[in-house]
């Protein structure tokens, strides 16, 4: 597997809109590497997510995986889900405020609105279809992912810019405040 470069905040790649992928190119053997090579990414930046496109492939990949992740401590564990040409449906129009961050935009992060739950329609990196619910938490992920593949950063869906800060700075003034809304929102809606 490759360790794959990330693209960082004002690469035009990252403003992209992603093509979709093929069920015959997504079963061929240079997808199937690469999308091994985008989890070993995600794994080696310990991303909870990353997206095709954030490693100049502008096509609709993306990975989310959140294991004990030391970037993310309170969030919840999502099992590792690889979504190929993914839509996201809002079922509801609730929302919660997530704190984000993202490997192509170092050393910040924002308060998002992000809907509360979801319904999500991919295949799978075998080409199976998927369609499930998530909630919480994981909906945010979710969204912040499949924004990648729409060309969209989450600074651009920041309303308040005042929230903007520095990993340190979070961690020293916010973080605390944030787990709180974490623990609201996985009691309203679960992970």
């Amino acid at each position: 597997m490759t360790i794959l470069k990330i693209a960082s905040i004002g690469h035009p790649v990252l403003r992209e809109r992603a093509r979709d992928v093929g069920s015959e190119e997504l079963r061929g053997a240079e997808i199937q590497q690469f999308i091994d090579d985008l989890i070993e990414t995600m794994h080696d930046a310990s991303g909870a997510g990353l997206a095709a496109i954030q490693v100049y492939r502008p096509i609709r990949i993306c990975a989310i995986e959140v294991k004990d992740n030391p970037r993310y401590p309170y969030k919840p564990n999502i099992p590792l889900t690889v979504l190929v040409n993914p839509v996201l449906t809002p079922l509801s129009e609730e929302r919660f405020d997530n704190y984000e961050g993202c490997l192509s935009v170092p050393d910040l992060r924002g308060v998002v609105s992000r809907f509360a739950e979801l319904r999500v329609q991919a295949w799978d990196r075998h080409g199976e279809p998927m369609d499930r619910v998530v909630r919480g938490i994981t909906a945010g992920t979710f969204q912040h992912e499949v924004d990648h593949l729409d060309g969209k950063l989450f600074i651009d869906r920041v309303s308040d810019t005042r929230t903007l800060c520095t990993w340190r700075e979070f961690s020293r003034y916010h973080e605390s405040g944030f787990r709180n809304t974490v623990a609201d929102v996985v009691a309203r809606w679960g992970s």
